[in-house]
């Protein structure tokens, strides 16, 4: 009888403690950091050794389309994939295609620079934004110096060292692309991919990665990290056998573990439900 009461009190429980417990779901994995064990899906293992491939001192072409709204999702990888470049001595040229990036990107390529004691304008540069879309793209593919003749603290393009020998696309032996949608991945490829026979590799959200699949599939990305689990899934490549540098966590990895343990509690309180309402039907008048 005990049980039966306990179950029914369950059944009409305040939903104050569900709220309660959802919050704990979250906070326990940002306050306790810890690796859960996932599998690296094809596409992001693609997207990684392709970066590994790439010889010390090579230069590639970072196109970073995000903004603050889909910053929690692409700030990650964006954050592994410039340590893994620095880290591998890779010279990074780096530009955006959205109006709102340049505040959220330029802090962060000059913290991870700084962690590797790298230098702007020799080991790396910052263009700054573009407007037009796919003619932004396709002006990219055939001359960059002429589509951003300055920098974005108005410093010359073909005054910076990094810069040299780079002038259209193809010069570079891979693009990155970092897209939160349009003007993104699915442009860089239609417009100049295919024209140029260029390398790309992107991160894109979620919602965008269903179709971006068959651009990889038809060979024309090499590597895909689709929204957060693709991140993670990268940060775990990228860190495997070291850590972040100073001032940046797991931070996918970390949103996983609370997408993680919120599924769990609801997934909970489903089963319990359930088996609460089927062991106290007997007592009630459904079947009088």
């Amino acid at each position: 009888m005990k049980l039966f009461d306990a179950l029914e009190r369950f059944q009409n429980m305040d939903r104050r403690w569900i709220f309660l417990g959802m919050g704990l779901s979250i906070l326990i994995p940002l306050l306790v950091t810890a690796d859960c064990e996932f599998k690296v899906d094809e596409r992001v293992q693609a997207l990684y050794d392709t970066v590994e491939a790439l010889p010390a001192g090579t230069t590639v072409f970072l196109s970073a389309d995000f903004d603050p709204a889909s910053r929690p999702e692409l700030e990650p990888f964006f954050r592994a994939n410039l340590d893994h470049l620095f880290r591998k001595d890779i010279k990074i040229i780096s530009a955006t295609l959205w109006e709102f990036a340049p505040p959220i990107v330029v802090p962060i390529l000059h913290e991870i620079a700084a962690a590797h004691g790298k230098e702007y304008g020799v080991d790396y540069a910052f263009l700054g934004y573009k407007p037009g879309k796919e003619l932004a793209i396709k002006a990219i593919g055939e001359n960059i110096p002429k589509t951003f003749p300055v920098d974005y603290q108005g410093t010359p393009v073909e005054d910076l060292p990094v810069m040299q020998g780079f002038k259209q696309a193809k010069d570079f032996p891979l693009i990155v692309n970092v897209s939160a949608g349009f003007p993104g991945t699915r442009e860089y490829v239609l417009q100049i991919q295919g024209q140029h026979n260029l390398t790309i590799i992107s991160s894109c959200t979620a919602v965008s990665g269903p179709d971006y699949i068959p651009f990889y599939k038809a060979g024309q990305l090499a590597g895909l990290a689709a929204g957060m689990p693709g991140s993670a899934q990268y940060e775990k490549l990228v860190w495997a056998d070291s850590e972040p540098p100073p001032g940046t966590r797991k931070l996918a990895t970390q949103a996983i573990n609370v997408l993680n343990m919120g599924h769990a509690f609801i997934i909970a309180l489903i089963l319990m439900g359930n088996i609460a309402y089927f062991l106290t039907k007997p007592r009630g008048g459904d079947d009088d």
